[in-house]
């Protein structure tokens, strides 16, 4: 069975972006995340050829509205889609929405990513449709994705909110037995004030390693420069990459 996260061997290079597809593959509107993707993976003490997974997360619940119409969840998607054409061997990120329910995951692509995020949306019944806000699910969906995919390479999840979930002890349970898996969890936070219940995860005990990070985007999350937003999300990435393999959690 073809495995897509299959690591390959990288190329000489100080900087991910030396071991990333061709930038000429790469469409014209991303080229420039990906190059301040690979600066800020480089500032986390990523290694040089250093591959991994990226997955999107996404908030579906009612609150969530306003950043869905004014494109800001799509803008998260570009970003991610930039940081996976450097550490992705496709270049191409699993989206996860949720709200009180998961939905199925598509993917997005260098070929197909404009205006994916808002189509899903619509799918599944626009802002009539949206729901609670329960993490666990959305945590448990990627977690049976990543081992169902057989990939060696360790997983990299931006998981963004705008607020506590309703699945608290659920969502810690998933966070603590993920601890054990080759997954780390980027949470970001929209809105105008801090998402507690992530900033709680970002310090919970119990955990086999550190396996997660909180960053928060703010109210105005599309208007952050792009170098600001990679540096939230790679921030603690380099670190848990040694800790895991120091633990054997990764290889």
């Amino acid at each position: 069975m073809f495995n897509r996260f299959k690591k390959t061997q990288p190329a000489p290079a100080e900087s991910p972006i030396a071991a990333a597809p061709p930038l000429a593959g790469v469409p014209a509107g991303l080229v420039s995340l990906v190059k301040t993707a690979g600066v800020s993976l480089t500032k986390a003490g990523v290694p040089g050829g250093q591959r991994a997974a990226v997955y999107l997360v996404i908030d579906r619940s009612y609150s969530m509205r306003v950043y869905f119409r004014i494109g800001a969840v799509q803008a998260l998607a570009d970003q991610a889609l930039g940081l996976s054409a450097l550490l992705d061997d496709d270049g191409t990120v699993p989206l996860v929405l949720f709200d009180s329910r998961p939905y199925p995951v598509v993917d997005i692509s260098l070929d197909r990513y404009q205006g994916v995020v808002a189509q899903q949306h619509q799918l599944h019944g626009g802002d009539d449709t949206m729901g609670g806000t329960q993490y666990a699910i959305a945590m448990n969906t990627v977690i049976e994705h990543y081992t169902r995919s057989g990939a060696t390479d360790p997983a990299l999840v931006i998981f963004q909110t705008d607020g506590d979930p309703q699945d608290k002890d659920a969502a810690r349970l998933a966070l603590a037995q993920a601890s054990k898996r080759p997954i780390f969890w980027s949470f970001v936070g929209f809105g105008p004030r801090e998402v507690g219940f992530l900033r709680q995860l970002d310090t919970l005990g119990g955990r086999a390693v550190d396996n997660a990070a909180y960053f928060h985007a703010g109210a105005n999350p599309s208007g952050l420069p792009d170098s600001v937003l990679y540096d939230g999300i790679t921030q603690g990435f380099g670190s848990w990459l040694s800790a895991a393999r120091a633990k054997g959690i990764l290889r």
